[in-house]
């Protein structure tokens, strides 16, 4: 746990020091990858936990809902 908590210490001051379009490329090639794990995988199956904090998923803009796991429909058919 104490290595873990070092990493992300001495990680904070890179990541602060790149260029934000490094980022947002890193951020896509990372989508990139979900999308294609997403397709080798058979869905999902959350357990309660992971569905009361998937819930929160309404608060982000509708953009970034649309690439979320859980549907509202599914969100829903949990109620």
């Amino acid at each position: 746990m104490l290595y873990l908590i070092a990493t992300r210490i001495f990680a904070w001051p890179v990541l602060l020091s790149r260029s934000s379009a490094a980022k947002e490329v890193e951020i896509l090639i990372l989508r990139h990858e979900v999308a294609i794990l997403r397709r080798q995988v058979a869905a999902p199956k959350p357990s309660w936990p992971d569905r009361a904090l998937l819930a929160f998923a309404r608060l982000l803009p509708r953009a970034l809902r649309q690439h979320r796991i859980v549907s509202p429909r599914a969100l829903l058919a949990w109620r």
